[in-house]
């Protein structure tokens, strides 16, 4: 992994074919250090999240180079990224995802014990305890407040101790003061564990929490700063 978290070099997405193909990502090059904090800022439409499906491999590009977490995911297919992805990558998603017929403690066990990490029960409880949870692990998704569920859902991603972890508009399903809360929280496990950060918001406020900005603007990058 000497090479960073993510480089990426030419980086493009079409979906559709011939005629009714669409160019959603053009000429990426990105390049993203180990333990680095980064967002990607955009409106809606811009390719952020687009962007952030190829970089973490929900989606395959259709063109360039791509290294991420030290696999070469444009060498793989579909069964192999998400191979890769094991164990690489943690996601925390606006709309949280948990298994609603899981407790929050066998919610943040699944991933631990797919990526064949032994003691997942001990690992998920201490993780889900670092983030204010230990007293709700028997509880499952609807017993649980939105930022609760958040905060399940950041335990989840951190649990597996992955080198990279992104997070899509993390705060968009939670009230303003929740989900600085909930950013408060996810900022401080990521200097705990030592991930590279890559938040996808269309928040200013928020994405100048990080340490780089890179603005998406029709599928390209349209700055890439370094905020005060």
């Amino acid at each position: 992994m000497t090479q960073g978290a993510i480089a990426a070099s030419n980086l493009t997405l079409t979906l559709g074919q011939d005629g009714s193909a669409v160019e959603i990502l053009r000429d990426i090059d990105l390049a993203v250090p180990l333990g680095q904090t980064l967002a990607l800022l955009g409106p809606s439409g811009s390719g952020k999240s687009s962007l952030m499906a190829v970089l973490s491999g929900l989606e395959r590009a259709s063109g360039g180079a791509l290294t991420v977490a030290g696999a070469d995911f444009a060498a793989l297919d579909e069964d192999g990224l998400a191979a890769a992805r094991r164990g690489r990558i943690g996601i925390v998603l606006q709309a949280f995802h948990l298994l609603p017929t899981m407790t929050a403690l066998e919610n943040v066990m699944t991933p631990l014990e797919l990526a064949g990490i032994p003691d997942a029960r001990s690992l998920a409880q201490a993780e889900l305890t670092a983030v204010g949870l230990g007293h709700r692990l028997d509880h499952y998704p609807a017993q649980l407040s939105g930022g609760e569920q958040q905060r399940v859902a950041i335990a989840r991603a951190l649990a597996p101790r992955p080198p990279l972890v992104f997070a899509d508009e993390p705060t968009g399903n939670l009230d303003m003061a929740t989900g600085e809360a909930v950013m408060d929280l996810l900022f401080a496990r990521r200097a705990e564990t030592g991930a590279t950060l890559v938040v996808i918001t269309h928040d200013a406020a928020l994405a100048e929490r990080c340490e780089r900005v890179v603005t998406l603007a029709d599928g390209r990058i349209a700055s890439d700063t370094l905020p005060a």
